[in-house]
């Protein structure tokens, strides 16, 4: 009878991490994992999300509100980068699951991943598609037809239906064939692409400090409505969940840590700089903007066009930069596709090599070493969801699924040192269990504020996932076959 807590063996897991030239090739450094870390956070959730919570949540006291989620990473993040210097291997939470809680949670935290990182993708592709359009329309006075750019659930003011969103599938091809070619070039493009977007960032930042109206931090924390979370203190936790989605993608640092050049030094380094980085860079921005225009008008603007409304109406002298944002949201969504794309694909690889997906998903290209053919299934997979379903009707599960898997890692860290505390720890989560369990409550807060509709819907795709684990993976999972030898344990 299979034995569903099997765990795997932390010495194997090191000896697997060390790889050898038929493995994926270590091509990053510290600063591309960095760069890696900002280019999945630093996206659309910056310029949308800001402006969604300052205007239904917290008023200008949106500082708290990213202060809030940026701590609740930062004790995940903790936990992750003892878990990327210890077992420096592709997977991720998967693995750590695999290693500590054993191969059902495993399951359900790679079957979650998978989730995370899909839909995330598919929705920014479809918002990069508005932008592109946006962008060609107003800059080149190109006009790509409503039908190709728009899914058939949609309809133009004039009726007109879409057919197929084209511009998010090339991206996501485009994109999908860069990782493909290995993360050396995928690094490289992503730190181009880094470069642009903060750089937008600190000119906004910059030249939108002086324009500051102190007036707009009048009330700095609006009563609360009577209704929860609008205002008030439950507003700033509710306006916390809002924008933990511009903090996703951290962890997908750690799903390249069998292609680090050094993942024991390297690898906590990637995550916790590229999360304090951009904290500092979130509450500086959200300052601005809220200081900048009344948190009123939000409510009316609209919120992806907040950040271009601001440089428009009070920045008149930096009209220019305006478009600039534009391409810096272009190039934002870009690089959170590419770090999505690149995070499921590791985990899917890492799934397929422990048998629990079919085990073709887990070979290498022969001349670039990457798992091309879970690039390719992706590419399929989110590119469809893209293409015709709108970003509306797409569930957002990105969030509850992100923190899912956060509490989860919080979790393993605590069993892992109770069950193997003499385990050699290039890094160490400071203050353990503290650490790990505030992580915990912290996530789980988040969790809680995101409704019973959105809980509702990860337990579906949970039991879904379950379902095939128990029809396909636990009679393929490699580790289940060798626990059948009596000479082997695996507990």
């Amino acid at each position: 009878m299979a034995d569903i807590w099997l765990r795997k063996n932390i010495a194997s897991l090191t000896t697997e991490a060390a790889g050898d030239d038929k493995g994926l090739k270590r091509s990053i450094g510290a600063v591309g994992l960095v760069a890696l870390g900002i280019g999945a956070i630093i996206g659309a959730g910056l310029f949308t999300s800001t402006a969604e919570a300052i205007a239904n949540h917290t008023g200008p006291a949106v500082s708290f509100s990213f202060l809030i989620a940026g701590i609740g990473c930062a004790l995940a993040g903790l936990c992750y980068a003892e878990f990327a210097s210890m077992i420096p291997i592709a997977g991720s939470a998967y693995t750590y699951a695999y290693a500590t809680l054993g191969e059902l949670i495993a399951w359900i935290i790679g079957w979650d991943l998978i989730l995370e990182y899909g839909v995330a993708s598919a929705k920014v592709a479809t918002s990069w598609s508005e932008y592109c359009c946006k962008l060609l329309s107003n800059v080149f006075d190109i006009q790509i037809p409503y039908q190709y750019s728009h899914s058939p659930f949609q309809f133009s003011p004039e009726g007109e239906r879409g057919i197929i969103n084209l511009p998010a599938v090339f991206i996501i091809l485009l994109l999908s064939i860069v990782l493909i070619r290995g993360m050396k070039g995928s690094s490289v493009l992503n730190g181009i692409i880094v470069i642009v977007k903060v750089g937008i960032v600190l000119l906004f930042i910059a030249f939108g400090w002086s324009y500051i109206n102190p007036d707009n931090f009048v009330p700095y924390l609006p009563t609360n409505t009577g209704v929860t979370g609008e205002y008030g203190w439950t507003g700033i936790f509710a306006g916390a969940s809002v924008v933990f989605f511009a903090f996703i993608g951290f962890d997908a640092v750690s799903t390249a840590a069998q292609e680090a050049k050094n993942p024991q030094r390297d690898m906590p380094k990637g995550i916790l700089l590229s999360l304090l980085i951009c904290v500092v860079l979130y509450i500086l921005f959200a300052h601005v903007l809220a200081g900048v225009a009344n948190y009123s008008e939000f409510k009316t603007v609209g919120q992806e066009a907040s950040v271009t409304y601001v440089i428009d109406t009070y920045l008149t002298d930096y009209r220019w930069l305006s478009p600039l944002v534009t391409v810096a949201i272009l190039a934002g969504f870009s690089s959170v596709i590419l770090v999505m794309l690149m995070g499921q694909s590791r985990v899917f690889f890492s799934m397929a090599k422990d048998g629990l997906v079919p085990y073709v998903f887990s070979k290498l290209h022969p001349r670039f070493q990457t798992p091309w053919k879970s690039n390719v299934l992706f590419f399929v997979f989110v590119s469809v969801i893209a293409a015709f379903v709108p970003a509306s009707i797409i569930s957002d599960m990105t969030v509850i699924g992100t923190l899912f898997a956060f509490v989860i890692v919080c979790l393993s860290i605590i069993v892992l040192r109770k069950t193997n505390p003499a385990l050699p720890r290039p890094f160490r989560t400071p203050w353990v269990p503290v650490i790990p369990i505030l992580g915990i409550i912290v996530c789980c807060g988040l969790i809680y504020a995101l409704g019973p509709a959105n809980w509702l819907r990860l337990i579906i795709w949970l039991v879904i996932g379950i379902a095939i684990y128990f029809s396909y993976g636990v009679k393929n999972s490699m580790l289940q076959v060798k626990s059948q030898s009596p000479k082997e344990t695996t507990h």
